[in-house]
């Protein structure tokens, strides 16, 4: 079998999979890039300084463009995320197997004012292409929503998302209890939708409380200043350090080192692979329930703690109970449990081989109760407080 990913550019958030499908299909296995990487995810970190047999960036030259169409035309199955739909239109006529991989549509809702536009690009995009042999891979857990929407991949929706390094430590229990007492650790870019203010509340209200602690803030970003001068304003500086921009692996140190991780996005959070990172390093999680990711990785109460998003009471509840009940152990080793033995690129490329096999002989597969590839049902937005009720 062969099988083609088509996306904008490989990063590190990706190269794993990618390793995973190469390590059991070999030459039979592609990766497309389709531009370069744009400077700011460069600054971050984000690009990788080895390079791959199995990567083909079809932006170089004319040659490598025509190559890449062939593969989509020709290969078993192609996935594809952020690239070009004219790589599909071919390989769907022929009724060759392809699987769409996107995080959610619409997070900033559907109104009066974009409503028709989403109508027809939802048409141009996916609903044109329905009575092929398409597929959803859902990397949030608010893409099932956002597809049903117009009726898109009814009985066709999987979950899916990002797999990151997944580290295996000798002993996760050792390295939970060599973290820092009271440590809590945000990582993002410093922008609206990431909440950095959010993290400081926190930090405040500890305080207030008595609580002896660091905050650690890795990112940098239009609100730095902000942040800055709200830390200062609120007498922090002794508890809270503002560390800028730092590559992948200086971040997971920081990640094995930390007993808290607050994730603070809002709706606009396509997946987070920053979780994935934080629970495979043993951290007791906290996350906003607005995160594509969250719903799909983690078993509130069991391997993380999710909290309403946008509510720093409810976060800040969430936060002491941990404190208070000394669940921090717990949380880490099963969240880190989760990354090892399910939501990784190993268990990932596995899954997808043995799914596109049957799909392709049968037009059947098999289900999986959780992780990768599991039926992908439709979440409300507002899922959270009907829990509640």
């Amino acid at each position: 079998m062969k099988v083609a990913f088509i996306s904008n550019y490989l990063s590190h958030h990706q190269i794993p999979f990618c390793k995973a499908m190469n390590n059991i299909l070999g030459d039979d296995f592609c990766f497309i890039s389709t531009m370069p990487m744009e400077q700011e995810r460069i600054n971050l970190g984000w690009q990788s300084n080895a390079s791959y047999l199995f990567e083909l960036k079809s932006y170089l030259t004319d040659s490598a463009r025509k190559r890449a169409y062939e593969i989509a035309n020709t290969y078993d199955v192609v996935i594809i995320g952020s690239a070009s739909d004219s790589f599909i239109v071919k390989r769907l006529k022929n009724h060759k197997l392809t699987l769409k991989y996107s995080e959610r549509f619409y997070k900033k809702g559907l109104s009066y004012r974009n409503y028709l536009r989403a109508y027809i690009g939802s048409w141009l995009h996916h609903g044109r292409f329905q009575k092929y042999p398409i597929y959803m891979l859902c990397a949030s857990a608010y893409t099932p929503y956002d597809c049903a929407r117009f009726g898109n991949y009814e009985n066709r929706l999987y979950k899916w998302g990002y797999f990151p390094e997944a580290r295996k430590y000798d002993d996760i229990e050792a390295l939970i209890s060599k973290k820092e007492s009271m440590s809590l650790l945000w990582v993002g870019r410093m922008i609206d939708c990431k909440h950095p203010e959010a993290a400081v509340e926190i930090a405040r209200k500890l305080k207030t409380d008595g609580y002896d602690f660091t905050l650690n803030m890795i990112g940098t970003g239009i609100l730095e200043n902000e942040i800055k001068t709200l830390i200062e304003s609120y007498g922090l500086q002794k508890h809270v350090q503002m560390l800028g921009s730092m590559s992948p692996d200086s971040v997971r140190s920081y990640m094995e080192r930390s007993e808290i991780f607050l994730f603070t996005s809002d709706f606009n959070e396509g997946w987070g692979a920053v979780l994935n990172e934080a629970m495979n390093s043993g951290c007791a999680v906290v996350a906003s329930h607005a995160i594509g990711a969250v719903p799909y990785l983690i078993q509130d109460g069991k391997n993380g703690i999710i909290y309403e998003n946008g509510n720093i009471l409810d976060l800040y509840f969430k936060i002491k109970t941990i404190l208070e009940y000394k669940s921090l152990v717990t949380l880490g080793i099963n969240s880190y449990n989760t990354i090892l033995g399910l939501w990784n690129a190993e268990c990932a490329a596995n899954r997808l081989i043995n799914f596109t096999n049957e799909l392709t002989v049968t037009r059947k597969c098999s289900k999986y109760d959780n992780g990768p590839l599991s039926i992908a049902s439709i979440l409300h937005n507002d899922w959270i407080y009907n829990r509640y009720m």
